[in-house]
């Protein structure tokens, strides 16, 4: 394959990852009109490990063994899964779609900072250390701690609360699960297993409430767990495992865009001066955090170190780690079909 060839397909591939992780935030919204949170949550997880699962036997895969793997597999899944998935459909009882997208992209922020406190970020450069400043100014003047009332308030802390809990999912990931020798598809139909388990011991408490499903309900449930979890979570592992993790960040950067467009076009959310203000303050400030890892090419990613590793989403998102794949004649380059696998 030629490289012009590469570079569409790579184009390609990080605009549908965008699209999907930057409407998770739409689907959770629509969702939630007839479904607790913990019940969206359950569900995306539930149907996500279902079409995993799925693919994982039909490619010729099993699923990971040893009580080691599984013990790293279910922190991981509480931390990337189940929990910043129920405080994102929390979160957004209050908050916007788009604002959510804006603020799920301070993920990166948060791993720079958890990096810090753990001694392995290292030799901050200034430029960096103003992005990681900048970036949380920036969220500050979107949660508007000042004002008494507001969109944001409670919901907006639960999201920030869920991109945190990203940071810490991928530091851990990158130690524990990254290129060990476990298919991504094992690893990534396991960690949903793990978070629909997870998930399920919690619906006795707050997943009872009474549901009304109709067609918006179910279409967007659906859609949320195959093409925004279960779709998006694999294909995640696979771009950072062949492209590294700076690659795969290109996509967080598109997010907030896209979570924003369809809030506002399909949902007619509008956003004050101030929250725009904030968003922009945000990504400038994401953007500086990312200089070094540009300016170094893709080698911290591939270690896997706290502060290179981010989602493109809910998938994040997820949106949204990777494991080296099993020699199987696999290349890192193939059809759109081979990577969904």
């Amino acid at each position: 394959m030629n490289s012009d060839t590469r570079s569409l397909w790579g184009g390609l591939r990080v605009a549908v990852l965008a699209l999907l992780w930057g409407s998770t935030f739409l689907w959770i919204e629509l969702a939630l009109r007839g479904l607790s949170p913990l019940q969206v949550t359950f569900a995306r997880c539930a149907l996500g490990a279902l079409v995993l699962v799925v693919a994982c036997y039909a490619t010729g895969h099993r699923m990971p063994r040893g009580v080691t793997v599984w013990r790293h597999i279910a922190v991981a899944a509480f931390f990337c899964n189940a929990l910043p998935f129920a405080l994102f459909s929390l979160g957004q009882q209050t908050v916007d779609s788009g604002l959510a997208g804006v603020l799920n992209a301070t993920t990166p922020l948060w791993s720079i900072a958890l990096g810090l406190a753990l001694g392995s970020e290292r030799g901050l450069r200034p430029v960096r250390l103003a992005g990681l400043l900048l970036g949380f100014t920036g969220t500050i003047v979107i949660f508007a701690p000042w004002q008494t009332t507001g969109a944001t308030g409670w919901g907006a802390l639960a999201i920030l609360g869920a991109a945190a809990s990203y940071a810490v999912a991928f530091t851990y990931m990158g130690r524990t699960l990254v290129r060990k020798g476990t298919p991504t598809i094992s690893l990534s139909a396991a960690q949903l297993v793990a978070a629909s388990g997870l998930t399920a011991l919690a619906v006795p408490v707050g997943g009872l409430e009474s549901i009304d499903v109709g067609p918006a309900v179910v279409t967007a449930a659906v859609v949320l767990s195959v093409f925004c979890t279960a779709i998006t979570f694999h294909l995640t592992y696979r771009i950072i495992n062949d492209e590294g993790a700076t690659n795969a960040a290109v996509v967080g950067y598109l997010l907030p865009v896209v979570s924003v467009l369809l809030g506002a076009v399909v949902l007619g959310e509008s956003l004050s001066v101030r929250v725009v203000l904030g968003m922009v303050v945000v990504l400038v400030g994401v953007g500086l955090t990312r200089r070094k890892a540009t300016a170094s090419g893709d080698g911290d990613g591939q270690r896997g170190e706290p502060g290179t590793v981010q989602p493109a989403s809910e998938a994040s998102a997820t949106e949204k780690p990777a494991s080296a794949e099993p020699a199987r004649g696999d290349t890192p380059r193939r059809t759109l079909l081979e990577n969904a696998r």
